[in-house]
């Protein structure tokens, strides 16, 4: 399961190389998805199914705006694909600068750590993620209603930013 969880991490690190290496948000949001479903299969790794499922629902509501109003803004004939030479040199120089930064933290305590909560399932009566269903709905109600609101003062700011001059928030390019 260890392993299993390193190569999940390798799998968002190299998508989040693919999304901060590509100018054209075609691609960079086919990178955020992926980042969103390995960074969910994650979660339930490490025991929490219930979570996972409400933020990759909500993550992917949330990347369908973003990108339709991206696509809407960059309406380029011939975007550039993770082939070019440009965005291949950014993901050498990300995976340059990821790979110096972890060899500096390598070697930690952390580094057993990253056992699956359902492993240890034997010393208590629930399962890791029952108690955290329970405690999001009940003491971080509040926390749930302000980030909705953040999150739909969010829409309107980027309704407002791409509206452009009186043409509507969709132009024809």
């Amino acid at each position: 399961m260890v392993m299993f969880m390193y190569f999940i991490l390798f799998l968002i690190i190299l998508g989040l190389v693919a999304v901060a290496s590509n100018p054209s948000p075609y691609f960079a949001a086919l990178g955020l998805v992926l980042v969103a479903g390995v960074g969910c299969v994650a979660l339930v790794g490490h025991g929490g199914p219930f979570l996972s499922l409400v933020l990759f629902l909500i993550y992917l509501g949330g990347m369908l705006v973003v990108f339709a109003y991206s696509a809407a803004l960059a309406a380029e004939p011939y975007p550039e694909a993770w082939g070019s030479w440009s965005v291949v040199l950014n993901m050498g120089g990300y995976v340059v600068v990821v790979l110096l930064v972890s060899f500096f933290f390598l070697g930690g305590w952390y580094e057993s750590s990253w056992g699956c909560v359902d492993e240890y399932g034997e010393l208590s009566v629930f399962r890791g993620d029952m108690g955290g269903v329970a405690l999001m709905y009940s003491e971080g109600g509040g926390m749930l209603v302000i980030s909705a609101w953040v999150l739909l003062l969010t829409l309107f700011v980027v309704l407002e930013l791409t509206r452009g001059l009186s043409r509507g928030a969709l132009r024809a390019v």
